[in-house]
């Protein structure tokens, strides 16, 4: 039995890498309307297009980072849909460079859309959710949501506060009919990181990276789990223990590999 059919789903970021992904297996489950957000509304009707009116869609040109904007967003969409039965907060960018480097611009704007952003979509949704008793938040994140990264410090800030928000909020949400899920992958092939800043420095670990598939189909698993984290892939929850269990042992080499990177050419 398809459990997702006939859902109306927000999905942010929604215009390319896990985002686009996402909204594509979304179709193959059949729910009734995909709800595409991103800034960029000419590739959000590229990937609109791709849907064949598979579902019913919508698409908005939204600055998540903005809250006004995303109240806007959501006015329009539940004066349409009463409310959505999944949110999908996926949108998020990364600036590689060490805090003394980076401008406090640079540090808000990371914490503003990855973090803030979260936040105020969840806000604007949630009391819809709440009023039927039904309803799942999913928030992409990422393995950096337990590794502090040399040259990531706002990034990882960003996820690890992702991660402490989803947990409180799951308990918050018991027993209302509102789940909360974290997907966190490790590093995944999509524009991320196509900013100038981190030039060639991951070339050599690009082998390494997911596709976005494998990230979107996590976050369908996610959609009939009651697990507060689904690592992807799942062996690396394996690293997420040792980390938390030795500390001292993982941290001093996650720090020499990282801040080796740091200081390669580019």
């Amino acid at each position: 039995m398809n459990k997702l059919k006939g859902k109306i789903v927000v999905i942010t970021g929604a215009s390319s890498g896990i985002g686009r992904s996402t909204v594509l297996e979304f179709a193959k489950q059949e729910v009734k309307a995909i709800i595409l957000v991103s800034r960029n509304k000419e590739r959000l009707s590229q990937v609109e297009s791709e849907l064949s009116g598979k579902s019913e869609s919508m698409i908005f040109a939204c600055d998540i980072s903005n809250n006004s904007e995303v109240l806007k967003m959501a006015r329009e969409v539940l004066s349409v849909y009463d409310s959505v039965d999944i949110l999908v907060n996926n949108a998020g960018i990364g600036i590689l460079g060490k805090v003394a480097d980076l401008s406090i611009e640079e540090l808000e704007s990371i914490t503003k859309t990855n973090y803030f952003g979260m936040i105020y979509c969840t806000k604007a949704f949630l009391n819809s959710m709440l009023r039927k008793k039904n309803g799942h938040i999913i928030n992409v994140a990422s393995l950096a949501a337990s590794f502090g990264i040399p040259g990531l410090a706002a990034y990882c800030g960003s996820k690890f506060a992702m991660l402490g928000f989803s947990e409180s909020l799951q308990h918050e949400l018991h027993g209302t009919g509102v789940r909360v899920t974290v997907v966190s992958p490790i590093g995944v092939k999509t524009n991320f990181f196509h900013h100038p800043s981190f030039g060639n420095k991951f070339k050599n670990k690009e082998r390494f990276y997911l596709d976005p598939h494998n990230v979107s189909r996590a976050i369908i698993r996610a959609c009939n789990s009651n697990r507060l984290e689904i690592v992807v892939p799942f062996y690396m929850r394996g690293g997420v223990w040792i980390k938390h269990t030795i500390p001292y042992l993982v941290n001093p080499i996650v720090g020499t590999s990282f801040r080796k990177i740091m200081d390669s050419e580019k």
